[in-house]
């Protein structure tokens, strides 16, 4: 079925008091198993590219230095992907712009058929945000596209985003920043953080959440809270990977119980991507362990030299790339090269299915 937008989903969850997982996905396996789960559990679907994955996408070794035009490029492929992915299925899609700043790119993402996108103007001064924000909404509004903005900073890596500390959102400032922008949903800081390495026993501050929703309320302000770096980081992944020869240090996640809590205060989309990386590397490494003789020189020869030589390694865009040409069409050039995709699709599998239970969102396609 065609792509919808996401402001429906969240509408849906509001109301309900669940939460829809959004799904970071950079290759064609990953799309098609992130779908395939979905449906085995009748719920839509959030598919969420982060700006800087588009480089990746478009065939860029070093992808954090993209240009803009190759980031276009990237769009371009990506989207039609999804679109044939979506086109097979009966449940709803959604495609959306994680952790956009550059506002051209955000523009070029609505106008390839993105029916979300977040534009992050969290750096910038708040009343610097609210313009570049409301420019954004005015552009993808007339286009019947959500957009998601961000107020406040979270701490840790993704991407291009890397802060050593958090700057927590002001409830007090939410509500002003939902009238100024007619923004469909906000990002918040609360205590989550991006990467693997959040901290070990981290508490969140679900008040703040639970503040801003109640604010919301009050002001009768419809909108959704959106919560970042939200990977529980499953200790029983990272230990498989250090097992298998991996080294991940302070590898600790923020806990299902605290995310869970939080819910019902107007949290209705979740972001996840962690989770999905530590799986499929998980599953690389273990194939690796188990097939021991692999030509040196072949593509997979090359991603297995990638992940010997970097054993704190969990970004599959680095280690994959050998196979960008496999990655992208999601069909392998040899039976091995197969075999590694079908890693990376059990791997998305087995996260997603975990948390879209989870979440509660199992069924909602009847809600649609």
């Amino acid at each position: 079925m065609p792509l919808i937008p996401m402001k429906l989903l969240l509408d849906k969850a509001i109301e309900g008091k669940f939460a829809y997982g959004a799904f970071n996905v950079h290759t064609t396996n990953e799309v098609k198993a992130a779908i395939e789960i979905h449906e085995t559990f009748r719920s839509p679907v959030i598919l969420q590219v982060i700006e800087f994955a588009t480089g990746f996408i478009a065939g860029r070794k070093d992808f954090l230095k993209a240009t803009l035009e190759e980031k276009i490029e990237g769009i371009k492929i990506i989207s039609k992907i999804i679109k044939e992915e979506a086109d097979k299925t009966d449940i709803p899609v959604v495609l959306h712009l994680d952790h956009g700043h550059d506002k051209e790119l955000v523009k070029a993402c609505i106008d390839e058929g993105f029916t979300s996108v977040m534009i992050d103007g969290s750096y910038l001064p708040f009343e610097e945000n609210i313009a570049l924000t409301k420019e954004i909404v005015d552009y993808a509004h007339e286009k019947g596209v959500t957009v998601e903005g961000e107020l406040g900073v979270l701490a840790g890596r993704e991407d291009n985003a890397n802060h050593s500390g958090s700057l927590y959102t002001d409830p007090n400032k939410v509500c002003e920043f939902f009238k100024k922008t007619s923004v469909d949903c906000l990002a918040i800081s609360y205590g989550t953080s991006h990467g693997a390495a959040k901290g070990k026993d981290v508490v969140i501050s679900k008040e703040i959440a639970i503040a801003s929703y109640e604010n919301m309320k009050f002001n009768k302000i419809k909108g959704a809270l959106v919560s970042h770096g939200s990977s529980t980081v499953p200790q029983y992944l990272v230990e498989g990977i250090n097992s298998l020869g991996g080294n991940l240090n302070n590898a600790h996640g923020i806990p299902i119980e605290q995310v869970l809590e939080v819910i019902p205060y107007g949290i209705a989309k979740i972001n996840v991507g962690t989770d999905i990386r530590l799986a499929i590397t998980r599953n690389v490494r273990e194939y690796f362990n188990k097939n021991k003789n692999i030509d040196e020189n072949s593509s997979v020869g090359e991603v297995k030299k990638i992940i010997d030589e970097r054993p704190d390694l969990i970004d599959e865009r680095v280690y994959l790339y050998p196979m960008y040409e496999s990655v992208i069409a999601g069909t392998g050039m040899t039976p091995i090269e197969n075999d590694i995709l079908q890693c990376v699709e059990k791997g998305v599998k087995e996260i997603v299915g975990q948390l879209i239970v989870k979440y509660g969102q199992v069924g909602s396609v009847d809600l649609f």
